[in-house]
């Protein structure tokens, strides 16, 4: 099936983003309230901003299934993180 036009310039960017800024990024802060620590306001804007990019992709995700495992596995991490921070929160006050 032939991609619609401009898709694959937006996925490589997608996927350059992802793996370059997201995913290291997220990873520091699943460290981080690993170890307790409380999510800065900052911490927050970023993942209120990857969530919004989330339901902004679903049709481009709709038109490329086979990226759906990446950003099924990427939402995961990041619903770690949020829970995690969640508990955090609770613990400390």
């Amino acid at each position: 099936m032939a991609e619609p036009s401009g898709d694959q310039g937006v996925v490589a960017a997608l996927l350059e983003r992802m793996s370059t800024q997201r995913i290291p990024r997220a990873q520091e802060l699943k460290s981080r309230v690993d170890r307790g620590e409380l999510l800065s306001d900052l911490d927050i804007d970023f993942l209120t901003d990857v969530m919004d990019d989330a339901n902004s992709l679903r049709t481009l995700l709709d038109r490329h299934p086979e990226y759906k495992d990446l950003a099924a596995r990427a939402m995961g991490l990041y619903h770690e993180i949020t829970t995690k921070a969640l508990e955090n929160e609770k613990a400390s006050g």
